[in-house]
């Protein structure tokens, strides 16, 4: 199983009511994982990996890394991902990206698309304003609540 898989399924945990999870696979890689009470703790707790065999790496996702400083926040409005999944800033490859900085947008014009799923999801604005920053890759894996734009 891939790091990314693992972080996918925990990602998908933290994000759903189960609050304990067991899969045995196959291969011999069993995935074991546990939440504690959310007054307690508000991230999952980490996966545990165990394989038949010679003795593997254990693998610890780290938390989301905040891309931009609380000052790019104070200049606009935040537009945050509402979900995990790939992060497109245009609508095939070559196609014009929908935003770019500069860009004057109206509440509801489409900003990106998130891929989850396989399906894609238009995120579009909340607000009216100016694209200042875009704070998120094109074909970039983006975590739930992670700031995608910045608009004035």
């Amino acid at each position: 199983m891939e790091y990314h898989e693992i972080k996918k399924l925990m990602d998908d945990m933290g994000n759903s009511k189960l609050t304990e999870l067991e899969i045995e696979f196959p291969d011999g890689i069993k995935i074991s994982m546990k939440k504690e009470d959310e007054k307690k703790l508000s991230a999952p707790a980490p996966a545990v990996m165990q394989q038949a065999g010679p003795p593997m790496n254990i693998i610890q996702a780290q938390a989301p890394i905040e891309v931009k400083t609380e000052e790019a926040k104070m200049q606009g409005n935040v537009v945050k991902s509402p979900m995990v999944g790939t992060f497109y800033a245009k609508s095939s490859p070559t196609a014009e990206a929908f935003v770019k900085v500069g860009s004057k947008v109206k509440k509801g014009d489409t900003l990106c698309i998130i891929e989850a799923m396989k399906l894609m999801n238009e995120i579009e604005s909340e607000f009216d304003g100016e694209i200042i920053e875009i704070l998120a890759n094109d074909d970039e894996m983006v975590e739930y609540g992670q700031p995608l734009f910045v608009i004035r």
